[in-house]
């Protein structure tokens, strides 16, 4: 499997999907973006994270939770706050957040 993949338990647990259209230009996204991911995977709860933009930059992070208390403390986190201000203020068009419980979970092919 690849490392790209994020390795998660067996359901149930939480997924976070963050989909988003950036702003031209870096503005310290690049370097921010890798913070918060670093971050993200330390912090309690967190069983991993998933992530591709295109050259366009639309593209999505999933990030897979332990429960919904987990996924507050990390949207309630200071360093993380700094960075939705940023993100909203910079970095972003336009975002989605959706947040869903996982009940099932299956790969492939050789998992068939």
């Amino acid at each position: 499997m690849s490392k790209k993949f994020a390795k998660t338990p067996e359901p149930p647990y939480y997924a976070v999907l963050f989909t988003a259209q950036r702003s031209e230009g870096d503005h310290g996204y690049g370097a921010m973006a890798e913070k918060m991911h670093q971050m993200a995977l330390a912090a309690p709860g967190c069983l991993g994270a998933e992530s591709a933009y295109d050259a366009g930059g639309f593209g999505f992070t999933l990030s897979y939770w332990k429960d919904e208390d987990a996924i507050q403390t990390w949207k309630a986190d200071a360093d993380h706050l700094g960075a939705q201000r940023l993100g909203k203020a910079r970095w972003y068009e336009h975002y989605t957040i959706r947040v869903a419980r996982v009940e099932r979970a299956y790969s492939g092919p050789e998992g068939r």
